[in-house]
This record gives structure tokens, C-alpha cells and sequence, in this order.
């Protein structure tokens, strides 16, 4: 593959998180008032960059008190003829985090950047710097693309566990030395306490690292923002964070288990029952510790495309934020559906436009598998299949209006790739297997957990023909880390001839999978 290569880029991490080494106390991770402090401000959760283009990309860090972000680029580790950047002034508002946006950056090249950190009062006092590092997407189709994705981050109870070695699949991911992670979803379980301990099957006990914002759920804006805190103390992820920039989406357990607007919750755990209400704080929350493009906007999506070269753009869909309510998904009309209205008509609208010869729909719920929600005691879905493998009814509907759409404007090379199931799988969707029969056929991989339970396989719906043509998962649910049955997947094109090749991986980065898709099809 010519995958272009950038020597040096693991080098300028050695001391890059050198400022966070010191913070070990998960008392220390609260919001910090100026008067409570002395010195001069530091970055203690690391550094992170964000939907990165051929000329643009975010760079995201918090501070432990008041601080102007200031950031410097350059295209070598020395930072010799740095370029600098004034970001926003970090306060109390957006607990103390912030993103600065760099513009006008070359394509195709390694951009070494650091943080620093000003007294308000006094910007000549800085705090030490935090570096990180990034490639452009090339303007160049010959360069190639990697990536990775996968999902759900301490899930189900389990958190940062130092005696298996923390988030250590990120490890393996960073190792590929990917253009770009991609993660669909569940980026923290703000519905899921983590406890000190938890017995195992085989008598052992896995030891979590606690937080007081972890110990229930989340409710209030300080609780969510704990929960993304809480994964910022794992060294192996702020290592990732500083050298792999992210494409983050998100799903349900930002906010709580299976969530949909106007949702008024049963669970005896909450004191704040009106999911909306729980929704806007987690929004907040989510976008203050992700530099993530659109957020700022005054419509505040997460849907967006990123493009990220000739080769590919990627298409991040919110299936959250404008669903109807759960339900049997079995209506014989549904024009809200998962997307909601607006989102649909945009995603077309991005879709038809898009010259890149791969389009990636991130999509953070599977198409074809049944993903149950019974937490009312109903058998309601949670997603868009409903087990009924006859015409399309439900959410089923707008699915099957965009893949008529793709079809029939002759919109080539579309993958789906998706988590939310906790394990890993490759669906290949074919009409004449199927009952709707007005699409080309396409394929869906599925990836993760990061760190959560892993569950048994879903059933499949085949209201659009799938073909489970690869699945690892468990017989027993909720399986911990220590048990296996983490993954993640990686797509590697081809900068000759094309190819776009998924591989599906163990978390210690084992091959499980492979499959070559080939440039220029309107199906597979």
C-alpha cells in the first residue's frame, strides 16, 4: 500500500504528556478555582485534535484553572519557525476546557503542535507545554488512508482497571499509526456507576479506578462532566488522544440507556426524570471535552461530514437526537423516523454531492440487527430493524428511502460502520435476498467494545437481505475486558488502486477478518 510514513511522530510523544504524569488523585480532576491554587495553569488531561482535513483540524485541552489557550504548530518536533494560535480564554463556563481551530495547514503533512497555557493576568506566566501530533488529510490520492473505529468506553461497570493495564486497546490502535480514529459512540457511560471492585467467574476481582462523579448516575452538568474526566485518567488514551486525531459521534449512554427525546424515565435512580433535561447537560458536557466542528454552530449538530481527501469523506450520523420514541416499530408510516426529517434530507443532500471515491456512513446504530429496548417492560426497538423480514415498516421506512436514494443517483462506494452491540461482525446486504428489493447490495462491519461487557450476537432482520458473513462474540452477556471479546476495526485504502480493505481486530490488534472492497461500484 503506499501509505505514506512520517518518522518521528511516536518520538515527540516521549514527553508529551510529561504535565499530566504528576495527576494520580481523582480529587484532583474537579473544577479548580483560581484562589484554591498557585503557580501557573496546567494541562493535566492530556491533548486531543479533531476532524482533521487537508488544510484544517481542532485542537481540544482543559486547564485546572482560568488560561488563555495559545497553540503553536510547526512542521518539526523542534517547533522552529513555530506558527502561533490564540484560542478562547478557558473559564469556569466550559469547565475550564477549550478548542482552538487551525486553519489554512498543509495537506498531506505531519503537524507538530503544543499547548500552552497563559495566566489571564499575566501571559508572560505559562504553564509547561503539552505537545501532540497530527497528519492533514492529503490532497493527493496516492497517499492512501487509514483508520480505525470502534465505541463504547467503560461500559456496564467496567472502568480503568491499572492491573489489567487501563484502556490498553488503544495501545494496539495507535500502533497501526492510523490517520484517524473513529469512534462511534458511547464515549462514557454516564448512566453506569463504576464501583471499587467486581467479582469475576473465575473468583479473581477487577479493581476500577474511582471517581466521585462516577459513583451514580448522572444527572447533573457536573456529574456528566466527571464522567468524561474519568476516562481522561488513563494514560494509554491520553498517549492515543496526543498522537491519533478523532471523528467522534455519539449514541445513548452520553445521556442514559436507550434515550429518546420527550423521554420521561422510569429508573428509580434518577431524581431528574425528564430526559431532555439530562439530554441538554450532557450536549454541554460533550461539547466541551471533544473538539468536534459543527458544535459551535448555532444549531449545535454532531451530525457532519469530514472530508478528508480525495479518497473519502465521512459521514457521521446522530441517530439520537431526532428519533421518534421507541416503540414496536412496526407503523405502516413513519416520516420522523431515526435521522429525524432535516438530517435525512442532508445526508442525501452531502451524499450526491461527495466526489471522494469512498463514502463512509458512520453510523451509531446498526441497520439489520434487532437491538431490543424492554427497560420499560415493553418490547419496544431500540434501533431500526424490528425482527419482521417482510416490507419495511418503522424506522425501516427512511432507511429504505436512502438506500433507494443511493441507488438510483448512482452514488458509489458506500461502507456502514457502526458499534453499539458489543461485539464484532461483518453483514453484507444483498436485495435478492431481501423483501425491500430497490437498493444495491452494500456491506455493514460492526466493531467494539473499547472497554465494556461484551454480549451475545443479535439477530438479524431481513427486511434488506443481510448475510452474517463474519461474527466473534460471546454466549453469555455483559463478558468483562478480562474475558476478551474487545475489538476494534480498521479501513485501509489504497492510495493506486483504490481498494478499500476492513480488517476486524482483536484488542491486542489480531486480524479476525479481512475484507476488499473495490473502487467505482454502486454495490458490492
Amino acid at each position: 500500500m503506499s501509505h505514506r510514513s512520517f518518522p518521528g511522530r511516536r518520538s515527540v510523544l516521549r514527553g508529551s504528556l510529561a504535565a499530566s504524569a504528576a495527576l494520580t488523585l481523582p480529587t484532583a480532576l474537579g473544577s479548580a478555582p483560581a484562589f484554591a491554587l498557585s503557580g501557573r495553569p496546567r494541562a493535566g488531561w492530556g491533548v486531543q485534535a479533531g476532524d482533521v482535513t487537508c488544510d484544517s483540524g481542532l485542537v481540544w485541552v482543559r486547564s485546572d484553572r482560568p488560561a488563555r489557550m495559545i497553540v503553536e504548530t510547526s512542521a518539526t518536533e523542534s517547533f522552529r519557525e513555530a506558527r502561533r494560535w490564540h484560542g478562547p480564554l478557558l473559564g469556569a463556563d466550559t469547565d475550564f476546557a477549550g478548542t482552538t481551530r487551525l486553519r489554512g495547514l498543509p495537506s498531506g503533512e505531519q503537524i507538530h503542535y503544543r499547548v500552552l497555557l497563559a495566566d489571564p493576568d499575566d501571559p508572560r506566566r505559562t504553564g509547561e507545554p503539552v505537545t501532540g501530533t497530527f497528519r492533514t488529510a492529503s490532497a493527493r490520492r496516492r497517499d492512501g488512508v487509514r483508520f480505525v473505529w470502534s465505541g463504547d468506553l467503560a461500559g456496564q461497570g467496567w472502568g480503568i482497571n491499572p492491573d489489567f493495564g487501563g484502556y490498553r486497546i488503544y495501545n494496539a490502535m495507535a500502533a497501526l499509526d492510523p490517520d484517524f480514529f473513529l469512534c462511534s459512540g458511547d464515549n462514557i457511560y454516564a448512566d453506569g456507576p463504576i464501583s471499587a471492585s467486581v467479582a469475576l467467574p473465575d473468583g479473581s476481582t477487577w479493581r476500577n479506578i474511582t471517581t466521585e462523579e462516577k459513583s451514580k448516575v448522572a444527572e447533573t452538568l457536573a456529574e456528566f462532566r466527571g464522567n468524561f474526566r474519568y476516562n481522561l485518567l488513563d494514560d494509554n488514551l491520553k498517549r492515543f488522544n496526543a498522537q491519533v486525531p478523532s471523528i467522534i459521534q455519539w449514541d445513548d449512554h452520553e445521556v442514559t440507556n436507550n434515550w429518546y427525546p420527550g423521554e420521561i424515565l422510569a429508573d428509580a435512580r434518577y431524581t431528574e426524570k425528564n430526559v431532555d433535561v439530562l439530554a441538554s447537560r450532557a450536549r454541554q458536557a460533550f461539547s466541551e471535552y471533544f473538539p468536534i466542528s459543527t458544535l459551535r454552530r448555532p444549531d449545535g449538530r454532531v451530525y457532519r461530514v469530514v472530508n478528508h481527501g480525495p479518497l473519502l469523506d465521512v459521514f457521521v450520523l446522530d441517530m439520537r437526537t431526532y428519533r421518534n420514541a421507541n416503540s414496536t416499530d412496526d407503523q405502516a408510516t413513519d416520516a420522523q423516523g431515526i435521522l429525524g426529517a432535516e438530517q435525512l434530507r442532508w445526508l442525501k443532500r452531502e451524499l450526491s454531492r461527495s466526489r471522494a471515491v469512498w463514502k463512509v456512513i458512520a453510523s451509531d446504530m446498526p441497520l439489520g440487527l434487532v437491538v431490543p429496548d424492554t427497560g420499560d417492560g415493553k418490547p419496544n426497538i431500540e434501533a431500526v430493524a424490528q425482527g419482521d423480514p417482510g416490507a419495511p415498516l418503522g424506522r425501516e421506512l427512511q432507511i429504505a428511502e436512502l438506500l433507494r436514494f443511493i441507488k438510483h443517483h448512482g452514488i458509489t462506494g458506500t461502507v456502514w460502520l457502526t458499534a453499539d452491540v458489543h461485539y464484532t461482525s461483518a453483514q453484507h446486504y444483498q436485495p435478492s435476498r431481501a423483501a425491500f428489493t430497490d437498493f444495491e447490495p452494500f456491506w455493514e462491519f460492526v466493531s467494539g467494545p473499547l472497554n465494556a461487557g461484551a454480549f451475545p450476537a443479535n439477530t438479524l432482520d431481513g427486511t434488506f437481505g443481510p448475510d452474517r458473513v463474519f461474527i466473534k462474540a460471546p454466549t453469555t452477556a455483559n463478558v468483562s475486558p478480562a474475558g476478551g471479546y474487545q475489538f476494534f476495526g480498521e479501513v485501509d485504502i489504497d492510495g493506486d488502486s483504490g481498494e478499500l480493505t476492513v480488517r476486524l481486530r482483536e484488542s491486542d490488534g489480531t486480524v479476525l477478518f479481512t475484507q476488499v472492497l473495490q473502487p467505482g461500484r454502486v454495490g458490492q
